[in-house]
């Protein structure tokens, strides 16, 4: 099977949706004639043209709005932002219009819209330009959550995004987009709020999804060394939020560690904490383990990035927390 990048990926869901249905246009700061900041939507401005690969004002809350608009009079958006440190100035349009809109209007407007972009910490850039908002959107209803970890999943879910009839962050990370894997050319589409066991195991659950994933494998190794099969569980999609196929896990394992790159407070580590607790608690032979960032805004330093956002090392404790208590 060919290997392409997670940016091409996502380029070719794009395109190939666009080719399928003439409503679906992309919209953000510079996604047209600099082809996208991360260089997602090269070459989509030759083939569709200005009035579907459309550049806007540095104005999140203008065009969010004007796309939410336009998906209620049957168009299908897709906002990129330029990260989703941005979407704070649009939060307002995503919370208040998009996610309510199906409900306030008793199913009269759908808003089949997408907003995506990169999420979490790309280096040094400081507080501001670092954070996660994948559980912010994850408490409200109406929006559906999507955080792929690796090129195949992150064109498969992106098509299935663009094709649903409900508003979808679709979040990736600015350090994913030069990842390469296996994406096969004939069109497939993944199930929006179904996670991946990714990788059998038997002696304890290890989940996690985006970025993260990176830090999930390398742990996963690090425990096969020391004779340890750790099951692994890919989220994909935090709302909806397959707690079953955790829970399903949890019976076979009887213990859990979550890796999440978010703050520690109302992270979907600890709502996938309460659903096992409260479904499997007579499963678990050990408490569940959590590893988020460190309850501070994000340092410049990377020395102090380092000490502050989930890593191996923090993962590999925990596991054997879990194990050998």
């Amino acid at each position: 099977m060919r290997k392409i990048q997670f940016r091409q990926a996502l380029g070719e869901a794009m395109t190939e949706e666009m080719r399928r249905d003439s409503n679906v246009f992309l919209m953000g700061e510079e996604v047209a004639e600099y082809n996208g900041a991360y260089k997602v939507s090269q070459g989509m401005l030759a083939e569709f043209g200005a009035d579907r690969v459309v550049d806007t004002p540095i104005s999140e809350l203008g065009f969010s709005g004007l796309g939410i608009g336009a998906a209620m009079n049957g168009l299908r958006p897709i906002i990129e932002l330029m990260t989703f440190n941005f979407s704070l100035v649009a939060i307002d349009q995503i919370v208040n219009s998009a996610a309510k809109m199906m409900s306030m209007s008793g199913g009269q407007f759908p808003v089949p819209i997408v907003f995506r972009g990169p999420t979490g910490n790309a280096g040094m850039l400081s507080s501001q330009h670092s954070q996660s908002f994948e559980n912010w959107y994850a408490n409200c209803p109406g929006l559906k959550v999507v955080i792929p970890s690796n090129p195949y999943d992150a064109k498969g879910l992106l098509k299935a995004a663009i094709r649903d009839n409900d508003p979808v962050i679709f979040m990736e990370s600015e350090l994913m987009y030069a990842d390469v894997g296996e994406v096969p050319e004939d069109e497939y589409l993944l199930p929006i709020g179904q996670a991946e066991v990714v990788q059998e195991g038997k002696d304890v659950t290890l989940v996690s999804f985006g970025k993260m994933m990176k830090i999930a494998w390398e742990a996963t190794e690090v425990m096969r060394e020391q004779g340890i099969i750790v099951e692994l569980i890919d989220m994909r999609t935090v709302r909806p939020l397959d707690t079953a196929t955790i829970i399903k896990s949890v019976q076979k394992t009887n213990r859990l560690v979550i890796v999440e790159e978010a703050w520690p407070l109302g992270s979907i580590a600890s709502e996938i904490s309460y659903q096992v607790q409260r479904h499997a608690f007579d499963y678990l032979d050990a408490p569940i383990q959590k590893i988020n960032s460190e309850d501070v805004p994000l340092p410049y330093a990377p020395t102090l990035i380092q000490e502050v956002l989930p890593n191996v090392e923090k993962t590999v404790r925990a596991l054997n927390a879990v194990l050998y208590r």
